[in-house]
Formats: C-alpha cells, structure tokens, sequence
C-alpha cells in the first residue's frame, strides 16, 4: 500500500469514528434532558376511573419530571376511553396543550404512558420539541442514578433498545437528502440503515459486556451460598434505604426521591449472633417498562436467589394498595413471589386519627401465613419488633444451612 493510500485509509477511518461519535452525540442532545428545562405532562385516564386515582397517577409523574430535573409548569388530563392512535389526545385537547406550550415556550412535553414510533413521530412534528413517554422518562432517571458499571451498561442497552425502532424521528433531516433516482430509496434511507447497524452493534457489544459483569457476579453470589440472604423489595420511594442503613448500620445513600437506588447494595448484618446478607434493590414502579425490567434481571438476581424477602410498603401513601399489588405482580415476573416474605409497613407515624384504621384493615386483609410488622424507619418505631420477626426469619434458613447447630446450648 501507498504512502498516499495509507494517508486515505486513515482519514476516511478517522471520519467514520468522527461520524459514529458525533451521532452518539446526537442521541445524547435528543434523549437527556437538561436541567431545568420547562415542561407540561399530559395523561389520559380511563372514564371509568376513580378521579382522585387518576389524580394520584398524574402526582406520581409529576415526581418523575421533578427527579428527573423537569420544571413542571401545567398538567393536562383527558377522560378517554383509549388514547387516540395517532396523537394519543384528542384533537381538541392537543390544541389546548399546543396554545399552552407556544405561548410559555415550553421545552419538554411529557406523556404518562409509553408511545409508539409514530405517535412520537406525529407529536414531534406538532410540537417541534422534545417528547418524553413515561420509559424514556424513566431511563433518563436511572442514567442519573447508575454508579456502577453493571448498572450503567444495563441503563445503556435499555435505553438503546427503546430507540431501536424510533430511529426515523431522529433522523428526519436525512430526507432532504432523497431524490434524484425517482424512488423512495435515496442516500437519506441508506445513512438511516447504516444508524441502526450502528446501533445493534452496540446493542450487542452491551449484552456480551453484560454478560462478563453477570458471570463475575454470579461467582460472587455462589461463594455468599452458606449465608442466609434476604432482600428489601418494594415501590419506589418507600423507605428501602432508609432501613437498610437502619439495620446495616452503613451509610446508604437514602433521599426522597424516585430511584435513589439503582445499583443492588449488599451489606451483612448480624442479629442476635446469627449473620446474614441483606440487599437493596432497584424499586419497582406501575407501568416499569418491560424492557428496563430484562435489563436489570441480572441486577435483581439479588431478588430470585434470595432466601427471604422484607417488602417494605409505605402505609401512609393514599394508593398503598395499589403499590403492594405492582411489586407482587413484578415479583411474579421475576419468579420471586412464593419465598418466605415479611411484609414491613413504614411509615406509621404519619398516620392520623382518621388513617390510624389502615393497621387493622391490613391485618384483616393479609393472608394467615403472612409475617406483618409495623413501623417508622425514620423515626425508629417499633424496629425492636422487626428485628425480632427478621431474626426468627433468618434462623429457620441458617439451621437448615447449619443444622448441626440446631442443638447448640447457645441457641
């Protein structure tokens, strides 16, 4: 080869690396959200919905949009029977919405369910601004969340895995470059082609590096098999971490906020003599997209092969019957729901005289061989209690691990 082919043969590789970073880039600027950029939420409720649940629904994006550092400025409800396939609201509804957005020069208009390519095609085009659904919304936050590296690549391969099929908003500039041979085929539609080889690519670099980090931590958790290992699952934001620094005595991260953890943390805790492995994980939420969930299946492989679980749920919110029946489904999914469970109700001390009735409504709902404790994590009621009920929990699965100390004296 020439000096002058060799010259050519680096540039043009040069350019190609210069074209993948600069569309990586591009899907960066088009699926982050900046900090305090302005935006409405728009969700449509069922008629024959509950309106203070429609209400509770709508509060609970509002707090995704928040986490997600959105300065929301105005909800927008509509009472459908479905949404509408094209534009998910009405035309009159989308109307209003649009009034709104070009007279407050809103940033960022976001939906509280997931849409499809061309639903998010159309509202772009309406809009000509960004379009988040409830999964990128959602994948947005746990990109702000990840610190590890398992958790970051599993953030990166769902996120990539939802804009797969959603390439052609993106690239809509590429149709300027149609023409000439008088079919639909042109230079824009080969680029958008070569984007999503891109694409799958790194799809599938992220899934073998995936499964490197799974297998390393696979060998991890077959030398914590002579341990007892229990796991705090619940809703997001019921008070996991909280506990876990509670009964760990370490400095987990807690805030009030949606998916303050992400990453699973283990920590051992030992409690009257008897030691055991205690795990926070992710926290489940109603309509987590499905994808995120098979993501994160190696991350909540803390949850499948723990041998006790603590569900922690916030009695004090107005749906909490409603979160329980989301992390049991979720559960259910991950083929979790039938081990030995403690349900925790946190949060006791913000009930009143009129709520102070749930304790007993819950009693007189759960089943039988139900194991119910409950507390305040954050003001330590009743943790006396808990620990003893986690204790009796934990000694049954260390005995069977252990049984020749079954008849030690000092137990």
């Amino acid at each position: 080869m020439s000096k002058s082919e060799i010259v050519l043969f680096l540039d043009k590789k040069k350019n190609c690396i210069n074209t993948a970073n600069d569309k990586h880039e591009m899907i960066e600027s088009l699926t982050t959200i900046k900090k305090n950029e302005r935006g409405v939420l728009v969700a449509v409720a069922d008629k024959q919905s509950d309106e203070s649940i429609a209400d509770e629904h709508l509060k609970e994006l509002d707090f995704l949009a928040r986490t997600a550092k959105i300065q929301v400025e105005k909800h927008f409800v509509q009472r459908l029977e479905r949404p509408d396939s094209k534009t998910f609201v009405g035309q009159g509804k989308l109307d209003e919405i649009l009034s709104y957005c070009k007279t407050t020069n809103i940033e960022v208009v976001v939906f509280d369910d997931d849409l499809s390519p061309s639903q998010l095609r159309n509202l772009e085009r309406i809009f000509k601004c960004k379009i988040y659904d409830r999964s990128l919304l959602i994948l947005d936050i746990f990109l702000l969340r990840a610190q590890t590296s398992q958790a970051k690549t599993q953030v990166e391969l769902a996120r990539y895995q939802y804009l797969m099929p959603r390439l052609t908003r993106m690239w809509t500039h590429l149709e300027r470059q149609r023409g000439g041979t008088g079919t639909r085929g042109g230079a824009g539609e080969k680029e958008i082609e070569t984007d999503r080889r891109m694409i799958r690519n790194q799809i599938s670099v992220l899934k073998k590096r995936l499964d490197k980090i799974e297998k390393q931590n696979a060998v991890q958790r077959k030398n914590r098999s002579q341990v007892v290992r229990a796991a705090l699952v619940g809703y997001t934001n019921v008070g996991k971490s909280t506990l876990m620094r509670l009964l760990s005595k370490s400095n987990v991260k807690a805030e009030d906020k949606l998916f303050a953890t992400v990453d699973a943390t283990v920590r051992k805790v030992v409690i009257n003599a008897i030691p055991f492995l205690l795990s926070d994980t992710v926290g489940f939420i109603r309509k987590l997209p499905h994808h995120l969930i098979e993501s994160f299946k190696s991350t909540l492989a803390e949850v499948r092969e723990a041998d006790i679980l603590l569900h922690v749920v916030d009695i004090s919110h107005v749906t909490f019957e409603d979160q329980l029946a989301v992390v049991r489904e979720t559960l259910k999914d991950l083929e979790s729901s039938d081990k030995p469970t403690l349900y925790i109700f946190n949060k006791v001390d913000l009930l009143n005289d009129e709520t102070e009735h749930l304790k007993n409504y819950v009693l007189e709902n759960m089943n039988e061989k139900d194991q119910v404790v409950f507390i305040s994590a954050e003001n330590r009621v009743n943790i006396q209690e808990l620990r003893d009920k986690i204790y009796a929990m934990v000694k049954v699965r260390h005995f069977q691990i252990f049984p020749n100390y079954v008849n030690s004296s000092y137990f």
